[in-house]
């Protein structure tokens, strides 16, 4: 507990130091935005490059984080950076992924559901916009899904995809 507490400590005083470097933050009308990404680093060293900048944008806006909580790849990457910048992660990730897709110590809030279904709604629910970046099926599935539902009417949350642009 006091190791935890100290851990806290250094991090609340590493984000303040954070804040006077950066104090005229950008304003966003998003509190929360979740973001749809791989498990895996990608094949090209540019989506890892886009998950950490990402990362470091939502903080930069004051923008919490939720996503699919995994550890690994595109996931940790982008969790990391919003955690190290002090802002609220919040890790939404099925019970039957937990052991493939979170490797050592998690960041910020790990929610365990019961199955995929569950992990969508909870994430759509905690959301106020949607980003996508470079993943698997999964990921275009999630993407699809969200889409789908503003298409009808389910919800009214802005939708994004990270595209490659040579």
């Amino acid at each position: 507990m006091e190791n935890q507490q100290l851990h806290l400590h250094h991090h609340h005083l590493e984000y303040q130091q954070q804040q006077q470097r950066q104090p005229n933050s950008i304003k966003s009308r998003f509190r929360r935005v979740c973001v749809f990404c791989g498990s895996s680093p990608g094949k090209n060293p540019s989506y890892q490059h886009a998950a950490i900048q990402l990362g470091q944008q939502l903080v930069e806006r004051n923008i919490d984080l939720v996503y699919g909580g995994g550890s690994i790849g595109l996931m940790g990457l982008v969790s990391q950076a919003v955690f190290d910048g002090g802002r609220h992660v919040l890790g939404v990730i099925p019970k039957t992924l937990m052991p493939r897709e979170i490797t050592g110590e998690t960041v910020g809030e790990v929610r365990a559901v019961s199955g995929m279904h569950q992990r969508k709604a909870e994430m759509a629910r905690q959301a106020d916009a949607f980003i996508a970046l470079p993943g698997g099926y999964g990921t275009l599935e999630e993407l699809l899904e969200v889409i789908t539902w503003a298409q009808l009417g389910i919800h009214d949350k802005p939708t994004m995809r990270w595209m490659k642009v040579s």
